[in-house]
């Protein structure tokens, strides 16, 4: 073994050693465990946006609408063609940063991507929020299939600073009144903003932004979480406890007073898992410390063990029900914290302290196990109040036979 040739192979590969997550980084490939559980939840099914799909073959018909759109936008831009190249190109560095692996594009591809596909989704967006949309955008999209969702995955991202760089570049000397592309973002996603946030905030992208619409404001302390012996939601109201709707906009927002839960409305949709979990996975990489909506989802999971949860919270009118199978639901609470790390802290701390105080009440705890015991059916209740009558009776008859003899 020559040693002077293997310190220098070690040499070079100290040299080349970079830490690849750094202070820029905010796009992320999905830990292998977190999706493994449903890829498909993770990978665009339309349209590529970024480098880490780019040269997916099932997606390479969206390929010539953006470069469509890509020359509208250029024209728009009144031969600042170099302009837009140059303002990418000084950003590659920083974009590179970016994502939370090395990618294998040099400079020149890198910039080719971002550049097309940014120009893309500003000029998207500016038609939309201007209502520029003609019949061929129409059929164009109806054949190719909603991109709303692939929009928000955390793997098809850009950078949200290129994006806004890109329109200020092209619009903001030629409007001065302008809306900024946060409101139009917040435009394009309005289905999303329950709560009708101003673009008063600062986000990394399009999966951040789904994610700031779903949080409270402001944000609940969260507070170190020992886990207990949380109910389920059949449990809980077996007893005595009841569900009711919370008419917050905000999805996080649950009370608990006086026995009764209140959890936000939720329609159950195809949707819902995948927007779920790509914002569970930006906390994952991203978050660690604020995890909110982890602690949404572990609460949820908490409450639903079966579809006999699931029913209890159908009743009540918290679910709405796309899926049309209430265990399908319980099995998709049930999955959703698979392979996502579980914290020590939640925002709901107190919330489950007064729930187990409330369930763990011994004489509702005996109320809910003679119930359960004697009165789970109406035949079994019936039988149970025919015995008690029957005892009732003798004793009656044993005290007037010993008040005869005396």
């Amino acid at each position: 073994m020559n040693r002077n040739n293997l310190a220098i192979d070690v040499e070079a590969i100290l040299d080349q050693a970079k830490s690849p997550i750094t202070n820029d980084c905010c796009i992320y490939r999905v830990p292998y465990d977190v999706r493994e559980v449903n890829p498909d939840a993770y990978t665009p099914k339309i349209i590529s946006i970024g480098p880490l799909h780019h040269f997916d073959q099932r997606l390479q018909n969206m390929e010539k609408c953006k470069c469509a759109y890509f020359k509208e936008f250029v024209s728009r831009a009144k031969n600042k063609l170099e302009d837009l190249i140059s303002a990418v190109e000084d950003e590659e560095p920083r974009l590179r940063r970016c994502y939370s692996e090395n990618l294998e594009m040099n400079p020149y591809e890198l910039v080719k991507v971002i550049l097309v596909d940014a120009c893309f989704i500003v000029e998207l967006f500016y038609r939309i929020y201007y209502k520029e949309w003609t019949r061929d955008d129409e059929r164009m999209f109806n054949a190719l299939g909603n991109i709303r969702i692939d929009l928000l995955l955390l793997e098809n991202q850009v950078p949200f600073f290129i994006l806004e760089k890109i329109y200020n570049l092209v619009f903001s000397s030629q409007h001065r009144n302008l809306p900024s592309f946060l409101e139009l973002s917040i435009y394009r996603f309005s289905q999303y903003n329950k709560q009708i946030l101003e673009p008063n905030f600062t986000i990394c992208h399009f999966t951040d932004l789904l994610r700031t619409f779903h949080l409270q404001h402001p944000w609940p302390e969260r507070k170190n979480f020992n886990y207990k012996d949380i109910p389920t939601a059949s449990a809980f109201k077996e007893t005595r406890g009841k569900f009711q709707i919370n008419e917050s906009n905000c999805i996080l927002d649950l009370q608990f007073s006086k026995g009764c839960l209140k959890i936000p409305h939720i329609q159950v949709a195809d949707d819902i898992e995948i927007l779920l979990r790509n914002m569970l996975a930006l906390e994952q990489c991203h978050y660690r410390r604020d995890r909110n909506i982890a602690d949404y989802v572990y609460l949820m999971d908490f409450l639903i063990n079966s579809e006999k949860d699931v029913d209890v919270l159908v009743e009540s009118g918290i679910f709405f029900n796309w899926l049309g199978d209430n265990d399908a639901v319980a099995k998709l609470f049930n999955s959703l914290g698979k392979g996502i790390m579980f914290d020590s802290k939640s925002r709901y701390t107190d919330l489950f302290d007064e729930m187990n105080v409330f369930y763990n009440d011994r004489w509702r705890r005996k109320w809910t196990t003679l119930k359960r015991d004697y009165c789970y059916t109406s035949w079994r209740t019936l039988a149970t109040c025919a015995a008690i009558a029957i005892v009732f009776l003798t004793l009656i008859q044993t005290v007037c036979s010993i008040l005869q003899v005396v």
